[in-house]
């Protein structure tokens, strides 16, 4: 439909971009305004995406800047920890270290006092037959023969044990005078004292000031906070708590009774922004009575099931609501919708006041409160805004009230009463009901007290939050000092240290001379060494060379007695002489029997002792490592290939393993670790927990980054695939559009164009359509505005353009209405031309051009009628028409 002059100039008001959005909705598809508008949406929320992503990362360097000025700190942190962890290491190891070479020393104990027993065993048996003594001896020769080979070999061993010491002790002699040569030569190059105290004193100044600004701002928060806490105190919220804990025992009530519907209720006051406009609760907790004396009426007024049903404002949510409740959640709940028309402000069919006489005092509608939805739907459900309220009195004279009031339901004091008029007989009839007492109701809340002390709470907030805002500015101030603070004492911090660094190094140096001299005091005299050794291996092999002598003696013996023993009957005084000798080697054996008894006695001693004592240094292990008296210990503690899985909770077996095994080495390395965590001073450890959860805030920052940027990456090929949809179609039909609309144009000798504009392909809002004109072939083509072209000119343009959106969609008919308006004859005849051949057209809707005029000599098609509409107030009535002279000027004009 094409209308009047107006609305042309309506049409070229239109923008580029309105003029795309009306086309795409009259001859688009259905889905390329959809498109549109995605494309609008997408391109916000891209913009949105865009800036949060520059946003995260903008603030993740920042964190990581931030970390990598703490990352030294942390690092100087774990290397003092590690030493410490060190020194904690070599204490537990120490105890160890002492338990093992006294548990040796047992061991040593028990071996020889087993040795003398075996001893002794030998020498009892000497007094057995001497071809056993013979045999006996030939054994312990041989022992003793590998004894003093095990003796010999321990002495080399301890020998070339103290060899490697005295080379270990010279390599740590060397690394000691390194290390005091270093600490030297930088002692000579840090910086005197005497340079540093001014920078001190101008620092300790610049402190002072800033504390009394810090004190200055630490009054003005107290007085805030002393200001704050009287307001706090002003609030009475235990009041309005007694309210709230009248609701929870209605609430309560409900729980017990309707234990379906308390569940919904909770469900709902998590889900209310799932529907479009509010949900109330249900009735019995919406209803609140002004006097809980009246609870009665209403209860018995509203049937149960309403009683505990949620009141909707619209069906879409309630339907929502009864599915997520009945088929997803199980619950049996009752919901009502309350009526788009307001019922809760009508007006009662009689006012209260003309039914004072019969006793009512009120109508149902006045006994409480209860918000607007809930409210709409009593009144339209159970008309409360016409059900009066009476006394005893009404009771009395009830069939009188009846009869003169016409009202269908009336309370008295106890009963209920309806009146129905009768089909057949019109006369009335009442039925009368007990009222039951009151279940739900009785509990009330004063609205507008619970309503005053909200509002003066209110106000307290609001004094609150301005105290808030104050405080806060004043925080930030404080803030601001406590950073410079900060920063001023840890100059006064580095400054020390570079006082103090002079005397570290002097400290440094003294304890390494001390531990050199030490170091050097301790060597060991490896020829006097090996000269001891020399001698305990020659007097080894002296003693070989005397138990070889005695065995020959008793080889010779063995042979005179057995010729004694051949000669015996013969040689009296030979076997007498040999009985002697026997009783003197028997008195020898008992000697030295006697004397073996009491060197096992003395080994016993020492063996118990040591037990003891490595019972002790065990304990002290133990202690020291965490053991429970109970856990085995492995059987060497020293050997790498340990597979038991027994040691230190807090240890691992290859660490302790690497540590030194003798008592020696760790007090020498424990004072190094000492030396070592003594040098880094002034570290705490909130700064390694500080780092440690920036590191955890900036992964977590980082995945979050990635996953905006996998988001941002979906939307642009969202938009991408939308893009293409869209604009795609759009290009082909404007072009299809500005080729008809160029064609109607050359066909009346000017130019005219349309194209897709946009300042940007990416501002989809931007996008819009362009109409060029150029009515005279002196200019250029011009852009189509309300200030360039004519009225005429636009609407000839206008025309032309609509007609060529009529080329693209169908339609059964189309209505021009004096578009003709304002153009000059010539456009109005070029366009009266082109409108007949294109509404002349095969397969064209059908025109209705209407026009209060028509110029001269127009060409008519073969396929137009032309109708002529009389009308006007000189306009003859239709009763005095001369029908004859009608037929004959018809008659005339025919062929």
């Amino acid at each position: 439909y094409i209308s009047t002059q107006d609305k042309v100039g309506e049409f070229a008001k239109l923008s580029k971009i309105e003029l795309l959005e009306a086309t795409e909705k009259s001859i688009g598809p259905p889905e390329m305004y959809k498109f549109h508008c995605d494309l609008k949406n997408f391109r916000q929320r891209e913009r949105e995406l865009e800036n949060s992503c520059t946003e995260k990362n903008s603030n993740l360097e920042k964190m990581k800047q931030k970390n990598e000025r703490y990352k030294q700190d942390v690092e100087r942190y774990h290397e003092r920890q590690h030493h410490l962890d060190s020194i904690a290491m070599l204490k537990k190891k120490r105890p160890w270290v002492i338990y093992e070479e006294t548990r040796k020393l047992y061991e040593e104990a028990k071996k020889t006092r087993d040795r003398q027993k075996e001893e002794l065993k030998t020498l009892r048996q000497t007094q057995a037959p001497m071809i056993h003594e013979m045999r006996e001896a030939d054994k312990q020769c041989a022992k003793l023969e590998d004894k003093i080979k095990q003796k010999i070999e321990d002495i080399k061993l301890a020998l070339r044990m103290k060899r490697e010491a005295e080379m270990d002790r010279q390599k740590r002699i060397q690394n000691t005078r390194k290390m005091i040569e270093d600490w030297t030569s930088e002692l000579e190059n840090t910086e005197n004292a005497e340079n540093i105290q001014p920078l001190m004193n101008s620092l300790n100044a610049n402190l002072r000031q800033l504390e009394e600004e810090k004190a200055n701002i630490d009054g003005e928060l107290n007085d805030l906070r002393k200001e704050r806490e009287n307001l706090l105190k002003e609030r009475k919220e235990d009041r309005i708590t007694q309210f709230e804990n009248l609701m929870n025992i209605k609430e309560e009530k409900l729980k017990g009774r309707f234990q379906d519907t308390h569940s919904a209720l909770m469900w709902l006051r998590k889900n209310r922004h799932r529907f479009k406009k509010s949900v109330c609760d249900p009735l019995l907790l919406s209803i609140n009575m002004k006097d809980n004396k009246h609870a009665k009426y209403v209860e018995n007024h509203i049937s149960a099931n309403d009683m505990k049903a949620f009141v909707f404002e619209m069906k879409e949510d309630m339907e929502l609501f009864l599915k997520e409740m009945r088929d997803n959640c199980k619950l049996r709940v009752n919901a009502v919708c309350a009526p788009s028309e307001s019922f809760a402000e009508r007006r009662p069919p009689k006012p209260i006041e003309e039914l004072y006489r019969y006793g009512f005092c009120s109508y149902l509608r006045e006994l409480f409160d209860a918000p607007l939805p809930v409210m709409n739907y009593l009144c339209y459900q159970y008309h409360v805004y016409e059900v009066p309220v009476g006394t005893e009195k009404t009771r009395n004279m009830i069939e009188r009230v009846i009869k003169e009031t016409k009202l269908k339901q009336i309370y008295t004091a106890e009963e209920k009463y309806t009146v129905k008029i009768s089909r057949y007989t019109n006369q009335s009839v009442s039925t009368n009901i007990s009222l039951k007492p009151a279940q739900y109701l009785t509990v009330t809340v004063d609205a507008d007290k619970r309503r005053q002390l909200e509002d003066k709470k209110n106000e307290i907030n609001k004094q609150l939050q301005s105290l808030d805002s104050q405080m806060a500015l004043l925080s930030e101030k404080q803030k601001r000092f406590e950073c410079k603070d900060n920063q001023l004492r840890q100059e006064k911090k580095e400054l020390l240290e570079r006082k103090n660094k002079r005397k570290q190094l002097e400290s440094k140096i003294s304890m390494k001379s001390d531990s050199l001299r030490q170091m050097e005091q301790d060597g060991i005299n490896l020829e006097e060494e090996s000269e001891q050794a020399n001698a305990k291996i020659k007097k080894l092999n002296t003693q070989k060379v005397k138990l070889v002598i005695d065995f020959m003696h008793l080889i010779k013996s063995c042979m005179a007695l057995n010729e004694d023993k051949t000669n015996l009957v013969l040689e009296n005084t030979i076997a007498t002489f040999h009985k002697g000798r026997l009783d003197v080697e028997y008195r020898t054996a008992t000697v030295h029997l006697r004397a073996m008894d009491q060197q096992i006695s003395d080994l016993d001693i020492k063996k118990n002792s040591l037990l003891t004592k490595c019972k002790s240094l065990l304990s002290t292990a133990k202690k020291v490592c965490n053991l429970g008296m109970d856990q085995n210990l492995p059987e060497n503690i020293y050997k790498v290939n340990i597979t038991n899985a027994f040691f230190f909770s807090c240890l691992t077996l290859d660490a302790f393993l690497d540590l030194p095994s003798t008592v020696d080495e760790i007090d020498a390395l424990l004072n190094e670790e000492k030396t070592r965590a003594s040098c880094f001073t002034g570290l705490n450890a909130s700064v390694v927990e500080e780092y440690n959860k920036r590191v955890k805030e900036i992964a977590q920052m980082t995945a979050e980054l990635e996953e905006k940027k996998k988001e941002l990456d979906s939307y642009r090929k969202n938009i991408s695939q939308v893009k293409e949809r869209w604009l795609n179609p759009l290009k082909k039909m404007i072009d299809k559009i500005n080729e008809k609309f160029s064609s109607f144009f050359s066909s009346m000798q000017c130019a005219g164009e349309i194209d897709l504009h946009a300042e940007n392909e990416e501002e989809y809002d931007k996008y819009g359509i362009r109409i060029r004109v150029k009515f005279r072939s002196s200019t250029q083509l011009h852009e189509l505005t309300p200030y360039h072209q004519s009225g005429g000119e636009r609407s000839v343009s206008t025309m032309l353009y609509l007609m060529a959106l009529q080329e693209l969609n169908r339609c059964p008919f189309r209505v021009v209405d004096e578009i003709n308006q304002g153009m000059d004859p010539v456009n109005e005849r070029r366009v009266f031309d082109v409108v007949v051949e294109t509404a002349c057209k095969k397969s064209t809707s059908q025109y209705f051009f209407i026009t209060p005029k028509l110029l001269q000599n127009l060409s008519y098609g073969e396929k137009m009628t032309v109708l002529l509409v009389y009308n006007g107030s000189s306009m003859l009535e239709s009763s005095k028409w001369d029908s004859k002279a009608f037929f004959r000027r018809r008659r005339r004009f025919q062929p």
